[in-house]
Parts: C-alpha cells; sequence; structure tokens
C-alpha cells in the first residue's frame, strides 16, 4: 500500500477534535480484539491479544454497551483510543475489516495501539495550543503536532515501524514547557491543602509543593488547594479529593482510579483525559473543561 494519503486537516482548535474522539461506529471493534486484558476489578475474565471478546457482535458492537459496568466490564467503560480505532479502520486500511479480510488482522492489531498512542499525544499537543501562555512555543508545537499527524497518516508498514517512544520523548520536552508556562501564575500562591494521609499539611505561606508521580492512594485532600500544582503521573487512587480545586494542575498520566472528585474544580486542568475523567467518581457539581463530557456513570456512583 502506498504511503502517498490525501492530507487530512490539522486538528488545532480545542473545540475541533471531532478526528481525535471515538467512534466506535466507524471502528472494526479494534479494542474489543486487539487488547489484552486479564480477570480483575475492571473484567471478569482473561482475553489474549488477538482474540475477540465474547461480547463482540458481528457487526463489530459490543453486545452488552449498557450493561458494561454491571457485567465487570468496568475497564471498557474507561478506555479511550482518542480517535485511533477509527482512524485504522477507516484510514489506514481503507475499510478493509479483519473479518472479511483475515490477511490483515494481524498487522491491523499491531498498527492499533501504535496509532492510539499518536492519538494521544495530538490531543495533548491540541490542547497545549489552546492555551494563551504557550504563544512562546506555538511554532514548536504546531510543527511537532504536523510531524505527529505525517507519522499517524503513514502505511501501515511504517506506522507498525514507527519508534512512538523516542517521538514521545520528543513531544513531552514541549508539554513539560507548555506545563511550566502554564502553571507560572500559580506558583508562590498559599498552599491552603488538607490532612493528607502520604504527605502531610500543606505549608501555609509558602510555595506550594508539586507532588509529581506521589504516592497520594487513598490521601486525604478535601477542600485542597491544588490549582497548578504538578501531578504528573502521581497516584491518586480512591483519594478524597472533595470540592479540591484543580485548576491548572499538571495531571498527565496521573491515575484517577476511584478518586472521589465530587465537587472539586478540574477547568483548566492540563492534559486532563476523558479516560482519566471516566475511572474517577464524581458528581453534578464536578467542574470539567468543555473538551470533556461528564460520564454516564457518576450519576449511579
Amino acid at each position: 500500500m502506498s504511503s502517498e494519503r490525501e492530507p487530512v486537516a490539522l486538528p488545532l482548535l480545542e473545540d475541533d477534535r471531532a478526528a481525535l474522539r471515538a467512534d466506535c461506529g466507524s471502528c472494526f471493534g479494534l479494542c474489543c480484539v486487539a487488547l489484552t486484558f486479564s480477570a480483575s476489578a475492571d473484567f471478569p475474565v482473561n482475553k489474549d491479544a488477538g482474540k475477540p471478546c465474547g461480547n463482540l457482535r458481528e457487526d463489530f458492537r459490543c453486545g452488552i454497551h449498557r450493561d458494561l459496568r454491571d457485567k465487570g466490564y468496568r475497564g471498557c467503560t474507561v478506555y479511550d483510543c482518542f480517535g485511533a480505532g477509527q482512524r485504522v479502520s477507516q484510514g489506514t486500511f481503507e475499510g478493509r475489516d479483519w473479518r472479511r479480510d483475515p490477511a490483515t488482522a494481524r498487522q491491523m492489531f499491531e498498527v492499533f495501539p501504535l496509532m492510539r498512542q499518536l492519538h494521544e499525544l495530538l490531543w495533548y499537543v491540541t490542547e497545549a495550543l489552546t492555551f494563551p501562555q504557550t504563544r512562546p512555543i506555538a511554532a514548536d508545537l504546531e510543527r511537532v503536532l504536523a510531524e505527529t499527524e505525517r507519522l499517524a497518516q503513514a502505511d501501515p508498514e511504517a506506522v507498525a515501524g514507527t519508534d512512538v517512544a523516542a517521538h514521545r520523548q520528543v513531544v513531552n520536552t514541549l508539554l513539560l514547557r507548555t506545563s511550566e508556562l502554564v502553571r507560572a501564575e500559580h506558583r508562590g500562591q498559599d498552599s491552603q491543602g488538607g490532612k493528607n494521609t502520604k504527605g502531610g499539611k500543606g505549608g501555609k505561606g509558602g510555595k506550594k509543593k508539586d507532588r509529581r508521580g506521589a504516592d497520594l492512594i487513598g490521601a486525604r485532600l478535601k477542600g485542597a488547594d491544588l490549582a497548578g500544582v504538578d501531578l504528573r503521573g502521581a497516584y491518586l487512587i480512591g483519594a478524597d479529593l472533595r470540592d479540591a480545586d484543580l485548576r491548572a494542575a499538571d495531571l498527565i498520566g496521573a491515575d484517577f482510579r476511584d478518586a472521589d472528585l465530587r465537587g472539586a474544580d478540574l477547568t483548566g486542568a492540563l492534559f486532563l483525559t476523558q479516560s482519566q475523567v471516566n475511572a474517577a467518581k464524581g458528581d453534578d457539581g464536578t467542574k470539567l473543561s468543555a473538551s470533556l463530557h461528564r460520564p454516564g456513570h457518576w450519576s449511579q456512583d
């Protein structure tokens, strides 16, 4: 297959991310086939990569979509492919599905997780460009966005051979700079954080303490002032973040599984994804940026 493809408009604006949102109706059920999952709190059974989930129908739709959480498939309700599924199905493989064209299956399942990583990077860089504080590095962000899109538009062989990890390092340098620029105005504000089982009280009268990669599992952070704090890769599993201020906090890679975000303010939080939101608990009082939606299960938790 030739690597020459129709140019695709780059998603440069926050409200222009349709290509980076999952469209399951245009996908060949790739997340239900290509990925592995193990029996756990997120899945009731084991499934090997390349083996279709038992709930996947012939039309590539989920047979228990409305009851996933009740039937133990919570992991499915959290997962987000950032639109990689429809790109691989309708773009990279030009509408040839793995059932009718079994010869494509192995390569399609290999390409999908790589494409998902590229689309995640597209989401982050697109978001970085929406912040006025990133104007000094806008040209660099646009350049790396265009390069990421070029990699994603390539043919299956080229995508499969992409060193996504190396490209991620290049992108991450700019995402770190974005974080510094956007969070700068929050540095030096007094910390009003509440008691914390992992880190004690926030220091009043001083600069806020960044918690990058911190173990905050089960931490009591109700009402904490975490605006502008670096929480990259932090473990916030089961943390009490009710009514916490997380505006402009860097949340890339933070683990929000079962974190209580009821009443929390996450407007303007950096690099927060729908997958992270889906993994947490929230309510009508939880404030989210316009690019994210309130999960249906929040009203049930």
